[in-house]
């Protein structure tokens, strides 16, 4: 292993063998989050103060529902992996694990509720 270059090292991918993965895929989600945010906020604004009619009327169009639904989706699968990397640096043992588990079943039920709400409201 010592006669490896930084570069071997490297697509190795440590020891977890998933680190660039990880890394790829909060900045891809960090990315998305970047155009998805100000999109949901406009899209979202124009139905604030509306009655339940204006507001199911503007959902049921495609490019709000589309939007709100796909904010949705990714901000949870940032946060899962974000509280992910918190949780492997400073928790150890059993409880570790415990956690892990936790967050990623309310990450997807958070991701899961929010966009059945969306579709629920657009259909």
């Amino acid at each position: 292993m010592r006669y490896l270059t930084d570069r071997k090292r490297a697509t190795g991918l440590g020891s977890a063998k998933s680190g660039v993965h990880h890394f790829w895929a909060m900045k891809v989600s960090s990315v998305a989050l970047l155009i998805l945010v100000p999109l949901f906020v406009f899209t979202f604004g124009a139905a604030l103060g509306g009655s339940y009619e204006e507001v199911t009327a503007y959902y049921a169009r495609p490019f709000p529902a589309i939007v709100a639904a796909l904010t949705i989706a990714v901000s949870m699968m940032h946060f899962k992996d974000g509280v992910q990397t918190l949780i492997e640096d400073y928790v150890h043992g059993d409880l570790q694990k415990f956690l892990l588990i936790g967050m990623i079943c309310l990450s997807y039920a958070m991701a899961a509720v929010g966009v059945f709400a969306v579709v629920k409201l657009a259909l």
